[in-house]
């Protein structure tokens, strides 16, 4: 199934002020709070994430780093992973809008994007 639009799944180091500001334009965006997975693992989250087919958004590099990595050695799919460097809520929507406007979420698929 053809997918245009990247639906977010924010790990609970990011603001929700992100999620609500992605969902106030209209986009799909979910927090570890909203989905009840607070406290839950890197790789727990990442593993909800996929089988919610979101797109995970953290600010923890070197754990997701190392899960892109050992998803790719090992053959399994996720649905996007963007690390945002810690910036004020608004900024780091204002760099997931670019994403927004030239990829879609097929094309997020086994990715790791940095913002």
């Amino acid at each position: 199934m053809s997918r245009l639009f990247i639906e977010f799944y924010l790990d609970e180091d990011v603001s929700a002020l992100v999620a609500d500001l992605v969902r106030a334009r209209g986009f799909v965006a979910s927090t570890t709070r909203d989905a009840g997975q607070l406290g839950r693992s890197d790789a727990d989250q990442l593993a909800y994430a996929t089988s919610q087919r979101k797109t995970l958004l953290t600010h923890n590099r070197a754990d997701f780093e190392l899960l892109a990595q050992q998803y790719f050695l090992t053959g399994q799919r996720h649905f996007g992973i963007i690390i945002a460097v810690r910036r004020p809520p608004y900024e780091i929507v204002q760099r997931l809008w670019t994403i927004l406007n030239q990829v879609t979420a097929d094309e997020m698929e086994n990715q790791l994007r940095y913002i």
